[in-house]
């Protein structure tokens, strides 16, 4: 493994464990870059330092105990891929999904682009469906 790769996902580890774990948004300029994007089904957002704010805000709206454990990370070229468990008590409305102040556990992956020491893509996938389902936020409807 090289510095530099090493050095990217410490970077991506980092910005987990000090603002998307704890929500302390303040120190979110030494991990996102100004032209952060956020590419979801298929298009690509410009969300620059306020959207990057904005969404780790609406996050930790809807689970404020919220917590990301690295499972396995890999890197290659300038994408860090980053897969994780993550935990949290759903005590928000999210997508018009009332909150039923249950624990969850999702598990998910995270691909981010770092150039020059700063998160300037994020994209990611989560396996929603189950645990919304086990903790009665959305429910099956049979015909």
């Amino acid at each position: 493994m090289n510095e530099e790769s090493n050095s990217k996902k410490k970077l991506v580890q980092d910005y987990i464990e000090h603002v998307i774990n704890t929500g302390q948004i303040q120190n979110i300029t030494e991990f996102i870059s100004q032209d952060y994007t956020e590419e979801y089904n298929g298009q690509r957002y410009v969300l620059g330092i306020s959207g990057a704010i904005k969404h780790v805000e609406g996050v930790r709206e809807t689970y404020p105990d919220l917590k990301l454990k690295i499972e396995k990370q890999i890197c290659e070229g300038n994408w860090v891929a980053t897969y994780y468990i993550m935990n949290g008590t759903h005590q928000g409305e999210w997508m018009n999904i009332k909150p039923t102040n249950e624990k969850i556990m999702i598990y998910g992956i995270n691909l981010d682009k770092v150039i020059n020491n700063k998160i300037v893509e994020h994209c990611g996938a989560a396996n929603l469906l189950e645990p919304l389902i086990k903790s009665g936020a959305i429910q099956i409807v049979k015909k």
